[in-house]
């Protein structure tokens, strides 16, 4: 049987609860574990791939006691993750390996047992990045491979304890039936991603459905199926459908303080408010949602979508002063961002700061509204040079609809 390296990590992109960043862990997976488990000669397992089993518990758990390697991510503190990695260190002394992204702050319980930092950019790893890693991995698991060294601290500090015992016909029996299964939920997600790219969204539904079935309580694989179901192509009469079905999905959520969740429900009721203008409850209950989001972790991009639609508000709204405090309000969220952004990105090296991609985006688009067209105009290219076509034409969309609706509340 090959040696088997499981991996236990968060799945898609998730925030750190700490410091408000988002981070796509799927791209750790593929730009560095995977390719230096694979050259290392193990079987890479991800606990996604667990779950596409039909007993997920039994799976987990077996692997967790018998794997050779197991390598935990513990970015942005995924609770599952961290659990997962509490249960390796009290069944086996040896062969554990944690990485975090550096914006991760280290839990009390484990700072003092070695967890190895990686930089990453937000949506993605750079080239450098990834092969410092891969090699750091790969020496690391050589070196198990013919080294017995305890790195559990539950071992470590309690010297007699014994490490449970699971038969063997019981564990292959496990693992046989992983290694007989055809597609993981790791290879529909990737899928349904190249399908987004493509800004084909009908069919990147059909996977993400597919994950949710696996894995109905990650709630990453509910907010990409509620996003990809409200961008889908549909004729007039079809998009309201479509845009409350997305919130029915969202609504499946348990994450009630998720800022992810929360900006989502802000895009849909946008949207709404768009097809409703009449009907000021859209646009209230999207400001409701971004700024609940925006009060969680100050995301700039979610920042932006609130100062939209406070200018959308003004649009719409009679009394004169409530549209004076949506104007000055849209104005001051603006100022703050412009501000803050201004320190990061405006640096010489600033393509290499996780999530800048959308703080470009961010920060173009308040310059725009705040007079200052040619630093919008260099930032909206640069975000232009980083983005995938459904992205830009998100900002360009918005871009557009701000300008008329900056023109139209300056002339009433």
């Amino acid at each position: 049987m090959n040696k088997i390296c499981f991996v236990v990590m968060g799945f898609g992109t998730k925030t750190d609860p700490a410091t408000g960043t988002s981070i796509d862990l799927d791209k750790t997976y593929q730009n560095v574990i995977k390719p230096a488990v694979v050259e290392c000669g193990f079987e890479c397992v991800r606990a996604d791939e667990v779950k596409d089993t039909a007993l997920i518990d039994r799976s987990m758990y077996a692997l967790l006691i018998r794997a050779n390697v197991v390598i935990a991510d513990i970015s942005t503190m995924n609770p599952n993750a961290l659990y997962e990695l509490g249960v390796r260190h009290a069944v086996k002394p040896q062969s554990t390996i944690i990485i975090k992204a550096e914006s991760t702050t280290i839990p009390f319980d484990i700072n003092h047992t070695r967890v190895f930092s990686y930089k990453h950019l937000g949506d993605d790893i750079g080239v450098d990045e990834a092969k410092r890693m891969q090699s750091l991995l790969k020496e690391k698991m050589e070196f198990i491979k013919s080294n017995s060294i305890v790195d559990s601290p539950v071992y470590e500090y309690l010297h007699t304890l014994v490490q449970p015992h699971m038969d063997e016909g019981e564990y292959l029996e496990i693992v046989g039936a992983l290694a007989e299964k055809n597609q993981s939920v790791f290879a529909l997600t990737e899928t349904a991603k190249k399908h987004m790219e493509n800004k084909e969204f009908g069919d990147a539904i059909k996977y993400w459905k597919k994950a949710v079935e696996k894995c109905p309580n990650e709630s990453y694989y509910i907010q990409q199926l509620a996003l990809c179901t409200y961008k889908q192509e549909a004729n007039d009469e079809y998009k309201e459908i479509y845009l409350n079905d997305a919130l029915q999905l969202l609504n499946n959520l348990k994450e009630t303080n998720d800022p992810e969740t929360y900006g989502l429900r802000g895009a849909i009721y946008k949207r709404l408010s768009k097809l409703n203008s009449k009907n000021i409850a859209y646009i209230n209950r999207a400001i409701e949602c971004y700024e609940k989001g925006y009060m969680l972790n100050f995301n700039p991009y979610t920042g932006e979508n609130l100062a939209f639609c406070y200018n959308f508000k003004e649009s719409i709204v009679e009394n004169d002063d409530e549209r004076v405090f949506c104007r000055v309000s849209a104005r001051k969220i603006r100022e703050k961002i412009y501000e803050n952004l201004s320190q990061i990105i405006e640096l010489d090296d600033y393509k290499k700061i996780p999530n800048v991609k959308w703080m470009l985006a961010t920060f173009a688009s308040c310059c725009f509204a705040l007079g200052e067209k040619e630093k919008g105009d260099k930032y909206e290219n640069a975000f232009m040079e980083m983005s995938i076509a459904w992205e830009q034409d998100t900002y360009m969309q918005q871009k557009r609809e701000l300008e008329t609706l900056l023109n139209n509340n300056k002339k009433s």
